[in-house]
């Protein structure tokens, strides 16, 4: 697996561990794909932004266009990131989370600031979330 699989893996299996329900690239209304979005028992959303390195990150301009869309935030690392890119003001540190994880499973660092999200986009994303998470399957069992 290559090492952006390893995070996603480990950043899945703690949001399992959270209690959110996590499906990879999820396209928003914005036409911005996260990488996993979790939805737990009372339909909080969460968006994890997984980044394999720090150019991966410096060249990411898109993130910010996901605050609108989740409750909480984070970056899914490994542990050889330096973390303290984190805390730059361009990373909005008062508002993003850190998961530090490899495919065995992860761990937060830095809890998320918590927001509220529209109700009517909250649901329309949900919604998709469904139907993505559906279709996979679909396309799973009929090969």
């Amino acid at each position: 697996m290559t090492e952006t699989a390893n995070i996603t893996l480990g950043a899945e299996r703690l949001l399992v561990e959270l209690g959110y329900a996590p499906v990879r690239e999820v396209v928003l209304k914005n036409n911005r794909r996260v990488d996993i979005l979790g939805l737990n028992k009372r339909g909080g959303l969460v968006v994890v932004e997984v980044k394999s390195g720090l150019s991966d990150f410096r060249s990411d301009t898109k993130w910010q266009e996901y605050l609108d869309y989740c409750e909480e935030f984070y970056f899914a690392v490994d542990q050889h990131f330096p973390i303290g890119v984190f805390n730059e003001s361009t990373s909005l540190p008062d508002i993003t989370g850190i998961i530090i994880a490899d495919a065995y499973g992860g761990e937060v660092l830095r809890e998320a600031a918590s927001r509220k999200v529209n109700a009517a986009r909250a649901k329309k994303l949900i919604q998709q979330m469904a139907r993505t998470a559906a279709m996979r399957l679909f396309e799973k069992a009929v090969g």
